[in-house]
């Protein structure tokens, strides 16, 4: 009996026909990217070999030490869309994260083959998947390393006219390194576009805001919708840094309402007041948080006036992540196209069970793999790839003898062997009893089952599998 399992990092690529955008050959792999002399379509390709590196001892390494690069792309739900001459710029805009130290390693090969310090830096573009040429309509990323070690960059002026008749667009990261190495294409998720915040007074219904709120303190954090006037508290909930508790005032015309108890909504321009004090309030100045004294107005009591450092606004917003591995390949690659795994579906059971992977940017030159344990992969399409569950006796000969059920992770290993981390993991379930021709000398252990074998078995069989979310 098999289940499988999905992790909390799913993403999301646009789909693309399997036609358009892989092209098989017996020992090469094909990718389309744009080229920006003629901004047509061209073919590149890059010889593969299958390489002994690529063994369940490679693997099961690679397991345990985890070499990976991420690429991280945090960016908001919704953008405004800029009319004639105006340029209203994402806010806040969008976000890049490198993370992993293979980024500096995949610098230091290009050191070794005689490239120079700034040849060797990376650099990139970022824009709109409606773009022709990414040098010349996207913004160009100055990536600079924070202190928790990870490269950090943001798109500070993008911006989507009227002329873009669409309703939703995603962001596309281009990566390369400055002498020109390419490292891959990333997509941001769906961005909606909209006309103009709404001013209208919100309802519980349409308010459309995650009001959990953290606390460090006396509060307690709760599901429910926020409104201004309540004490808040912001919480960083990566580092659990708070400030201390604040009023949440909404902000018209760069004044702070005191007397407005509507619902908070998505693109409101609020200030956060600083409880029990005499109109200070939270600001932002040269990148450092202030408190800012605001002024109270002569002609109305209910008000007063701000800076702009003082007048935030609040934005839903998305983050995605890929998660890969060049510790395998010999020789730096182009990562992209990157493979989604976005579902599971398990056919059969026993010893001839079959998984389908649902997802985005399959190619036949992916392999499935079951923790270290490659499996017999079929490419159906760019949607989808089938493949054997390999046995459970490759993991442990005993294994059907023991209690506990074994999770594996599931892996994409390219034919080069650029690993594809995914967030989905498989789980062998224990069997009732061994198989007749191994019942001798086995009586005692059989005898000796207890009823959490039983139950484990009797629910299996039942339902067959389960998906199930981790935490």
């Amino acid at each position: 009996m098999q289940d499988q399992r999905k992790g909390d990092g799913e993403t999301g690529l646009p789909t693309v026909d399997s036609r358009d955008s892989h092209l098989h050959a017996a020992d090469s792999f094909t990718h389309l990217r744009t080229d920006t002399r003629s901004q047509g379509w061209l073919r590149e390709e890059q010889n593969f070999s299958l390489l002994p590196r690529v063994t369940s001892e490679s693997v099961r390494q690679y397991l345990q030490f985890r070499p990976d690069q991420s690429v991280i792309i945090l960016h908001a739900k919704v953008a405004q869309k800029s009319y004639g001459n105006e340029k209203r710029f994402f806010c806040p805009p969008p976000c890049v994260y490198l993370g992993g130290h293979a980024w500096k390693v995949r610098q230091e090969q290009l050191k070794a083959s005689g490239l120079g310090e700034s040849s060797c830096r990376l650099s990139g573009y970022m824009g709109l998947d409606s773009s022709t040429d990414p040098q010349t309509d996207s913004f160009k990323l100055s990536l600079e390393e924070q202190t928790d070690k990870r490269m950090f960059a943001c798109a500070k002026t993008l911006y989507i006219s009227d002329t873009d008749k669409r309703k939703h667009f995603r962001l596309i990261l281009h990566l390369f390194h400055n002498g020109g190495q390419e490292i891959g294409t990333f997509h941001s998720r769906l961005i909606k576009i909209i006309s103009k915040p709404s001013q209208k007074r919100q309802s519980m219904k349409n308010a459309d805001l995650d009001g959990l709120q953290y606390d460090r303190t006396e509060y307690a954090g709760c599901d429910s919708y926020i409104c201004y006037g309540s004490v808040v508290q912001l919480v960083c909930t990566n580092s659990g840094v708070a400030l201390p508790p604040m009023i949440i005032r909404k902000v018209n015309k760069q004044h702070a309402c005191l007397d407005v108890d509507e619902h908070v909504s998505q693109l409101h321009k609020c200030a956060f007041q600083f409880r029990d004090s005499n109109h200070m309030y939270l600001c932002l100045s040269n990148e450092k948080i202030i408190q800012f004294q605001a002024s109270p107005c002569p002609k109305e009591a209910n008000k007063v006036l701000l800076n702009d450092g003082s007048c935030w606004t609040i934005i839903g917003t998305e983050v995605v992540e890929y998660t890969f591995s060049e510790s395998l390949t010999n020789h730096l690659t182009v990562i992209s196209p990157v493979p989604i795994i976005n579902g599971l579906e398990l056919n059969g059971g026993g010893h001839v069970a079959m998984l389908e992977l649902h997802g985005e940017n399959f190619s036949p030159h992916l392999k499935v793999w079951f923790g270290n344990m490659e499996a017999e992969t079929m490419f159906r399409s760019s949607r989808s790839l089938l493949c054997v569950v390999p046995d459970v006796s490759i993991l442990s000969g005993e294994w059907r003898w023991m209690r506990q059920p074994i999770t594996v992770p599931l892996s994409l290993i390219r034919s080069d062997g650029l690993i594809y981390r995914s967030s989905f993991s498989f789980t062998y379930t224990p069997e009732h009893c061994p198989p007749s021709s191994q019942t001798t000398g086995t009586a005692e252990r059989t005898t000796d089952s207890d009823s959490l074998i039983d139950t484990i078995h009797q629910e299996f069989t039942r339902m067959n599998f389960h998906l199930f979310m981790q935490s």
